[in-house]
């Protein structure tokens, strides 16, 4: 049984080239050139659903769609997570970076991210691939591959770390996909949100719509009647000091402590004019066409292994837009997303008693609460975000000692991952995506006390409040990204061509699926039933539960 293949689409046109692999990354024999690379490719799938190896899911894949494949070895994103885990986070991560090292010659740094609408078969040119001039493509991948292999069977935890590979993966083909089929969106709906907020679109590109420039008015004569930039943080800080009003900035949560008729004024202008300048007529124009939305996304783009986005704001759709996103007729939207879900991931990880049976049933803060706060969730629900988060000012300390007698084994969790951060040391993910290191800057200041006095000691609870913060929502990454696996595997499993449901949108950990509204139900037990395979896989025989609160909905405004 071939248990893997290596691709290499041609530079150009339909073709390319594989070789059969053996489990452990050797050749099983010599290389196949084929005239239609993706007729090959579903010819293979359908025959032996082998583990496809390519450069990247980004340019390897996105040639061959509308052929699905069932699961791949993405060696971009795994390079990644190998250079992490042994210490070189940041690392150029390319195919020729990869093969430079392996030679012990000068790694290319990578280039820059491909921008959105560049041909597929320029990213996997030889100078997106980063290989020297006469290098055989398919060879460097062949023994890339077979390299990653060795090292991840030299981790702490090679089968935790395999998992989080065949996670980061899919992931890789999945944000391909999504990009291809897109989120249902609606102009004239966007059209009409937009007009209702801001006014009129306007004539003049550059200007502002009325309603904004009547609230930005509104706002200056609140202030005193001198014109300002309600967009410029210096000048807003200025007209409310001529007022008498010292502002350390203009964030929300500081102007709305402000008792003056300005504050929500310019609470309110912020909030649309980020709506206009981020998912305005022009954010329409540049990346709603067709009725999609196609973002472009980026697999583990956050330190934490959490999804990016390459322009779009795929991530920050505003809650007033939400109705723009519809289904198709005959269709519906499945959204879901997970219910507290850090504190049921420390809850796991820790393997504290207590905290593992509040994290069993429904309401984790409640059930808090009523164990350890004499029923009173607010406090149960700041003492554990303090605790997650590394807060300890204001109120907070006298919740963090009754989680500490209450929750020892979590809380010590917590607090031993803050030590290695301000102990310059690094932590881990439940599956083993890896913190980077501090910066050499960090180094100089911690590791000289007489000198540095405060700033260092600031700067090593900094650090400790990440290195706390990330093993949680790292591993809350793992479960996310071993749901839309499974997720994936099953949706494919429930139809299959044009009518097939597709995940539409991912963020965090909510995920929505567009589907034929006949499989609807059928696809709302597919993301229970993931999320209970994720559990399982990532963090083993656990009494804690992820519940998913699941919607089917013709609008994603619905689901909210």
């Amino acid at each position: 049984m071939v248990a893997r293949i290596a691709v290499v689409p041609a530079e150009h046109g339909p073709g390319g080239r594989m070789v059969e692999l053996t489990e452990d990354g050797r050749p099983a024999g010599g290389p196949v050139k084929v005239a239609d690379l993706a007729a090959a490719v579903a010819e293979r799938e359908a025959a032996v659903r082998p583990r496809w190896v390519f450069a990247s899911a980004e340019s390897a894949y996105a040639p061959l769609l509308p052929q699905q494949v069932a699961r791949c070895h993405d060696l971009r994103l795994v390079e990644a997570l190998l250079l992490g885990h042994e210490g070189r986070w940041g690392a150029p991560r390319s195919l020729g970076a990869a093969w430079a090292r392996l030679q012990g010659s000068p790694v290319p740094p990578d280039l820059p991210e491909a921008a959105g609408g560049e041909e597929q078969d320029s990213l996997f040119a030889p100078d997106r691939l980063q290989l020297p001039p006469g290098t055989d493509p398919l060879a460097a991948v062949v023994a890339v591959h077979a390299d990653q292999l060795r090292r991840i069977g030299e981790t702490e935890h090679p089968g935790r770390f395999r998992l989080l590979v065949a996670a980061e993966s899919a992931g890789g083909l999945l944000a391909t996909e999504m990009a291809r089929d897109g989120l249902p969106w609606r102009a004239d709906l966007h059209d009409r949100l937009l007009t209702e907020l801001l006014g009129a679109r306007p004539h003049v590109p550059g200007t502002q719509p009325r309603l904004l420039a009547e609230l930005a008015v509104e706002l200056q004569r609140a202030l005193g009647g001198r014109p300002f930039n309600p967009d410029s943080h210096a000048q807003v800080l200025k007209a409310f000091a001529d007022q008498g009003i010292r502002l350390n900035s203009t964030r929300s949560w500081e102007v709305r402590g402000v008792d003056h008729p300005a504050a929500p004024l310019l609470i309110r202008y912020k909030e649309l004019s980020r709506i206009h300048a981020a998912h305005g007529w022009a954010w329409q124009d540049t990346w709603a066409r067709g009725g999609r939305f196609r973002p472009e996304y980026v697999v583990g783009g956050v330190v934490s292994g959490r999804w990016a986005s390459r322009g779009g704001g795929a991530l920050q759709i505003p809650r007033v837009l939400r109705g723009a996103v519809v289904a198709d007729p005959g269709w519906a939207l499945v959204v879901s997303d997970a219910a507290q879900l850090e504190p049921r991931v420390l809850a796991a990880l820790s393997e504290d008693a207590g905290l593992a049976r509040s994290a069993a049933g429904g309401d984790l803060y409640a059930a808090l609460a009523a164990t350890a706060f004499q029923g009173d969730r607010e406090k149960a629900k700041l003492g554990l975000l303090g605790a997650m988060y590394g807060q300890t000012s204001g109120d907070i300390g006298p919740l963090l000692a009754t989680l500490r007698r209450r929750y020892p084994a979590a809380m010590g969790y917590v607090e031993a991952a803050a030590r290695t951060g301000e102990e310059g040391g690094m932590v881990r993910s439940r599956l083993g995506r890896t913190c980077p290191p501090p910066s050499a800057d960090w180094m100089d200041l911690t590791e000289a006390p007489d000198t540095a006095g405060e700033a260092g000691a600031r700067s090593a609870r900094a650090r400790g409040r990440f290195t706390r913060n990330f093993v949680i929502q790292a591993s809350g990454a793992d479960w996310a990204l071993a749901l839309l696996a499974a997720l994936r595997r099953r949706l494919t499993a429930l139809a299959d061509g044009p009518d097939r449901p597709h995940l539409v949108l991912f963020q965090h950990d909510e995920v929505v699926v567009h589907t034929p509204a006949n499989l609807s139900e059928a696809v709302a037990a597919a993301v229970e039933e993931s999320a209970e395979e994720a559990r399982r896989l990532v963090f083993g025989d656990t009494p804690v539960r992820f519940p998913l609160t699941t919607a089917v909905v013709e609008s994603y405004a619905e689901a909210k």
